[in-house]
């Protein structure tokens, strides 16, 4: 039994020791080649990095416009008020007054590569308010006097303009350099309210200004100098052509007479019927602008304007260079019973056209950023209206304010 179970484990020993081999075969397989192509069919949408902001859009437009823009614009509101009760009027004297004035000015500028337009608007206007005696009429309008021969006198009080004018001026130009560039200036002056000849005469027929009348332009064509240095920024306008004209809308103005004058004469009229004059000629303008101190406590502007109308001088008729003899002639010209010396318009003797000159300045001081003094001066020549100079000067303490966005 024991040899049966030593066979038993034998035989699969050795069947493991033994090598072993077996043969297979495979059928020959011919497979169809074919040409696959793959679609996409899923939609692609190119998206840029640079997408549209509406807030960064607005963002440019508005450094665009800031760099191509300065604006300047500011005003004041003067004022002083006098009063007295009777009892101190009857002892030292005084007068009740009220004064206002008030100011306006603004200067914008576009730039855009070379070409560039300047505009400036200056408005000046303020009311004095006095009293003042007058002799009281009658019905005939005769003065009334009572049983001892003094006059009978009303006391009232007078509304009256101190100042009273607006200024607008515009100048396109294109740089040739640096420092120099060519274009036109276009200037026009002219009041808002009634003037008359004083506080006390007031009627239509003692009326000598209104709006347009007189009413100025003045047209310049030339070169203009800026001074690149910060220290002195002054600006020098040339126009070897010019035009200036003169308007008095008012017929009434040119009616009323003062100063042994009608108004068509005194704002240089060739007559009565006439509403306007031109000149032709050239002009010279130079311009002062500098604030002093950083914070801006003083600031002096000066202007000063000047025109000479050759051209028209040229063609003008019975000119008279010596002023006694003007006179002369102009007296045998206004009577009327002369007859050795024609009557109409265009016999009436003229002088020879003389350089018309506006100088103007302002200085501001600035106590707080809305308290200043403000000193104006401005001198005019204009031998056509009055043989000397004219002069104003107006120092005025109160509120005032300006903007700039540069």
């Amino acid at each position: 039994m024991k040899s049966f179970y030593l066979i038993a484990a034998f035989v699969p020993a050795l069947a493991a020791s033994l090598p072993a081999s077996a043969q297979f075969s495979i059928d020959e397989v011919n497979a169809r080649q074919e040409n696959i192509t793959f679609k996409d069919n899923v939609k692609t949408t190119p998206v840029d990095a640079e997408y549209f902001s509406r807030a960064r859009y607005r963002a440019e437009r508005a450094a665009v416009r800031k760099e191509r823009n300065m604006l300047e614009f500011g005003g004041g509101l003067q004022g002083a008020l006098t009063s007295y009760n009777d009892p101190w009027i009857k002892v030292s004297g005084g007068d009740n007054s009220i004064a206002l004035t008030a100011n306006l000015f603004l200067n914008h500028t576009f730039t855009k590569n070379l070409f560039s337009i300047e505009t400036k608007v200056i408005a000046k206007f303020g009311y004095n308010r006095m009293k003042v005696e007058t002799q009281r009429l009658d019905a005939d309008g005769n003065g009334m006097v009572d049983e001892n021969g003094n006059k009978i006198m009303d006391q009232s009080g007078i509304w009256f303009k101190n100042q009273d004018e607006f200024d607008i001026s515009v100048a396109p130009s294109f740089k040739m350099s640096k420092n120099w560039s060519y274009g036109a200036i276009f200037k026009f002056r002219s009041q808002f309210a009634n003037g008359y000849i004083s506080r006390t005469q007031q009627e239509d027929f003692e009326r000598k200004s209104a709006f347009m009348a007189p009413g100025y332009l003045d047209i310049s064509l030339g070169i203009t100098y800026k001074c690149p240095k910060p220290k002195f920024p002054i600006v020098v306008n040339i126009s070897p052509i010019a035009l200036s004209a003169v308007f008095v809308e008012s017929a009434q103005i040119r009616e009323n007479k003062w100063d042994k004058k009608e108004g068509w004469q005194t704002y240089g009229l060739s007559g009565p019927d006439k509403t306007s004059k031109y000149e032709g000629g050239s002009s010279v303008q130079i311009d002062f602008d500098r604030t002093f101190d950083r914070r801006g406590i003083l600031r002096y502007r000066t202007s000063i304007f000047s025109f000479y109308g050759w051209i028209t001088d040229i063609g003008q008729r019975n000119k008279i260079s010596k002023y006694s003899d003007y006179l002369h002639a102009l007296e045998a010209w206004n009577d009327k019973d002369n007859p050795s010396v024609g009557h109409g318009p265009g016999d009436k003797p003229n002088l020879p056209i003389h350089p018309t000159v506006r100088w103007t300045n302002t200085i501001n001081i600035k106590a707080t950023k809305y308290l200043s003094t403000t000193l104006n001066f401005e001198l005019y020549y204009n031998r056509a209206q009055n043989v000397d100079v004219q002069t104003k000067t107006l120092l005025s303490v109160g509120l005032a304010y300006t903007f700039k966005n540069k």
